[in-house]
C-alpha cells in the first residue's frame, strides 16, 4: 500500500491580521452608531443596514478565525486540527442571520400595513449615517483589496465589504427620496429590500455550510471529472472508494483507493496524482492507496 499526501495547514497569510482587526474594529463602531440612529428615529432601513454591518462583522470573525483555525498544529487528539470550526461558525452565522432577517421583514411588513409612518425628517439622519457606511465599508474592502486575487478567503471578504457599501448608497437614497419627496413608505420597503439581499446571500451561505457539516463534495468540485482524471493516471484500471470532502473553508481533502493490476506506484507517480489533484481541483490532502486486487467492497457507485 502506498500513499500520496499534500500536508500544507498554511494557506492563510499571515500579514492580513492588521486588516482583519481594523475592519472588524471600524464595522463593529459603526453597527452601534447605525443601530442606536435607527432606534431613535424609528428607521427600519438603517435598522436592517445595522443587522447587514453586524453580519460583515461575524464574516469578518469567521474569515479571520479560519485564517487563524488553518495554522494550527494537529495532534493526537485532532488528526486534522480544528478546521472544522469554521464551518461551523459559517452555519451558526448564517442561522442567527436568516432568523433575525425574518424578524425584520415581519416588522416591515407591520408597518406597510398599518397607519404607522416614518417621520419624514428622519431623511437626513438616514442619509448622515449610511453616507458613514459607505465610507466604512469602502475603507474595510480595500484593506483586502491585495490579496483578493491570491486566497479565496481574502476575496470572500472584500466582495462582501465592496457590496455592503452599495447597500449603504441604496439607504442613502432612500432617506433622500424621503426627506425630498415625502415618500414615508420607502423606509420599510427599502428595509424589506435588504433584508431580501441579505436573505438571498445568506441562504446560500446555510446551505453551503450545512452541506460541508455532512462531509459535503464542495461546490467547486466535480466529483466525476477527479474520479476521470485518477482513472486516467498510467496504470489505473479502477478508482475505488473515492471521497472528498471539506476539512474547512480553505482546504480540501481526497482519499480513493487505485486499482493498478501491473504493480504498485513509485513515488514519482504519487507525487504526479497529487499535484494535478493540487493544480486541477484545489485539493490540498491527497491520500492515495494503490492495491493489484481490490479487497474491500466500494462505499458507493458513481
Amino acid at each position: 500500500m502506498s500513499s500520496g499526501h499534500d500536508h500544507d495547514h498554511s494557506h492563510a497569510p499571515a500579514n492580513f491580521n492588521r486588516a482583519f482587526a481594523i475592519g472588524i474594529v471600524l464595522n463593529i463602531v459603526f453597527v452601534a452608531i447605525e443601530g442606536f440612529y435607527g432606534w431613535r428615529v424609528n428607521s427600519l432601513a438603517l435598522l436592517a443596514d445595522a443587522g447587514h454591518n453586524l453580519s460583515d462583522v461575524a464574516g469578518l470573525v469567521l474569515a479571520w478565525g479560519g485564517a487563524l483555525a488553518g495554522r494550527l498544529r494537529p495532534d493526537a487528539r485532532h488528526t486534522y486540527g480544528w478546521q472544522r470550526a469554521s464551518i461551523l461558525a459559517a452555519f451558526a452565522n448564517a442561522l442567527l442571520l436568516l432568523v433575525a432577517m425574518g424578524a425584520l421583514a415581519w416588522e416591515a411588513m407591520g408597518r406597510l400595513l398599518s397607519s404607522e409612518v416614518s417621520l419624514q425628517e428622519q431623511g437626513v439622519t438616514i442619509m448622515v449615517v449610511a453616507g458613514i457606511g459607505i465610507v466604512i465599508n469602502t475603507a474595510t474592502a480595500l484593506l483586502f483589496m491585495r490579496g483578493r486575487e491570491s486566497d479565496l478567503n481574502i476575496r470572500g471578504a472584500f466582495l462582501h465589504m465592496a457590496a455592503d457599501a452599495l447597500v449603504s448608497a441604496g439607504v442613502v437614497v432612500a432617506g433622500a427620496l424621503t426627506l425630498w419627496m415625502g415618500w414615508t413608505w420607502l423606509d420599510p420597503v427599502v428595509s424589506l429590500v435588504i433584508a431580501a439581499v441579505i436573505f438571498w446571500g445568506t441562504w446560500d451561505l446555510f446551505k453551503q455550510s450545512l452541506h460541508m457539516l455532512f462531509d459535503g463534495v464542495p461546490r467547486h468540485i466535480d466529483l466525476l471529472a477527479v474520479r476521470d482524471c485518477l482513472a486516467a493516471l498510467p496504470g489505473v484500471a479502477r478508482v475505488h472508494d473515492l471521497h472528498v470532502w471539506a476539512m474547512g473553508t480553505s482546504q480540501v481533502a481526497l482519499t480513493a483507493q487505485l486499482v493498478m493490476p501491473q504493480g504498485q506506484a513509485d513515488d514519482a507517480f504519487l507525487a504526479d496524482a497529487t499535484r494535478q489533484m493540487h493544480d486541477r481541483f484545489e485539493i490540498t490532502h491527497v491520500t492515495l492507496q494503490v492495491m493489484k486486487v481490490p479487497f474491500t467492497p466500494p462505499c458507493s457507485d458513481f
